[in-house]
């Protein structure tokens, strides 16, 4: 299996982990299990410069609100009438002090308000190389099945910068992995999470490195 970096906005980053900028809180938005969620905490827990100082979701019931406890973050969930109040979400991200947010498997589009007080400070993954296969309703197993009935030789995860346009901002960097004709979604599927799961965090950093 053959993976390939492409990078659409030219950042000069590295991947050090040790970056020298100011201290920066994160939250992450997430939906579901939460193995990104988990993976991003793990990545930046003894990081001098980046915390992940909250856990945001939609649902009560998702297991990312546990895992995130267990590693020590605070978690708070928010109702989609509460994640379209600015009164809701503003003072709430204002009392953990967030610099930067962090979408892993974030289901809601995230409202205008939030984009317009975190420009180029939100950032999003999608299971596929967009701008194939994005946009409303392409999410999940979705984007997988998707693939697979296209017959794509290759699928990949990227990540954009958030936009009011669904998976419309511009790309900061994508990964990519082969496919047979063999593999089904769930093949696809994990194969794609397993460069999520590498890459994400390293993502995350390239970003905050041009941000901060």
């Amino acid at each position: 299996m053959q993976e390939n970096e492409i990078i659409s906005v030219p950042l000069h980053l590295n991947f050090e982990k040790s970056i020298k900028m100011k201290k920066v809180n994160i939250a992450i938005f997430a939906s579901g299990g939460g193995t990104n969620c988990e993976n991003i905490i793990r990545y930046f827990k003894d990081s001098d410069e980046v915390c992940t100082a909250l856990v945001i979701s939609n649902k009560a019931e998702a297991p990312v609100l546990g895992k995130a406890l267990k590693l020590g973050v605070p978690v708070q969930v928010v109702t989609k009438a509460e994640l379209n109040d600015e009164a809701v979400m503003m003072p709430l991200l204002q009392q953990y002090a967030i610099d930067f947010i962090v979408l892993a498997g974030f289901l809601p589009l995230v409202p205008d308000f939030l984009i317009e007080a975190f420009p180029r400070r939100i950032v999003n993954i999608h299971p596929s190389l967009l701008p194939k296969f994005g946009g409303k309703g392409m999410w999940g197993h979705h984007v997988h099945e998707a693939v697979k009935a296209a017959g794509e030789t290759e699928t990949g995860m990227t990540v954009h910068w958030v936009t009011p346009v669904c998976d419309g901002g511009d790309i900061i960097a994508q990964y990519r992995v082969a496919l047979s004709p063999e593999d089904s979604a769930d093949v696809i599927s994990e194969k794609e999470h397993a460069l999520e799961m590498k890459y994400y965090p390293l993502v995350i950093l390239r970003a905050l490195n041009e941000t901060f």
